[in-house]
């Protein structure tokens, strides 16, 4: 499915992913959900993610954790009518080039949350971040530089970022473990 330009096309991408996703992660046998990742012997595997996440739960509660920066980001920009006004998406101690290490702290803060927490808790903020999508026109999504606070990208290329291209990139890494695990 081609990277999603208007908001139906988000909403659909990002619902059918999300379906994808959950349906996937509810399929999962009792060795692939108590078999650790491990993608140390594919040397193609070289980001930083695919050391970090050690299963299921690590990267769903990661989504959840990207979730709620993309839920704060209008929010903390409401009002906001000029880009040196602008609160960044990312926390203050983070940037593109750090957000790394940020993801390593979601990873970190989340290692007492169970998979059944995890699952709910990104069914929870999935729901939100639709609503708040809903919320939107087309034009006030997908018009660059609508938002001040955007930058140079538009509301939806940050919503697309944190849902449909999120949940394939969730889905990609949890398919890659169950071919480890056959």
């Amino acid at each position: 499915m081609p990277r999603p330009k208007t908001k139906d096309d988000l909403l659909l991408a990002a619902r059918e992913n999300y379906e994808e996703l959950t349906k996937m992660v509810d399929g999962l046998t009792e060795k692939e959900l108590n078999t650790p990742f491990d993608f140390s012997g594919q040397p193609s595997k070289k980001e930083a993610h695919w050391s970090r996440d050690k299963n299921v739960r690590d990267v769903l509660v990661h989504l959840y954790e990207w979730h709620q920066l993309m839920l704060k980001f209008p929010k903390n920009n409401s009002g906001v009518t000029d880009k040196k006004s602008a609160i960044a998406f990312l926390p203050p101690d983070y940037s593109w080039k750090t957000y790394g290490a940020m993801n390593q702290m979601f990873w970190k803060i989340h290692q007492d949350t169970s998979l059944e927490e995890a699952k709910k808790m990104l069914a929870k903020s999935h729901a939100q971040v639709m609503k708040m999508i809903e919320g939107y026109t087309n034009e006030e999504l997908f018009m660059p530089k609508h938002f001040a606070w955007t930058g140079n990208s538009s509301l939806g290329e940050y919503c697309v970022s944190n849902t449909s291209s999120h949940y394939a990139w969730a889905i990609k890494k949890i398919k890659a473990h169950k071919k480890n695990c056959k």
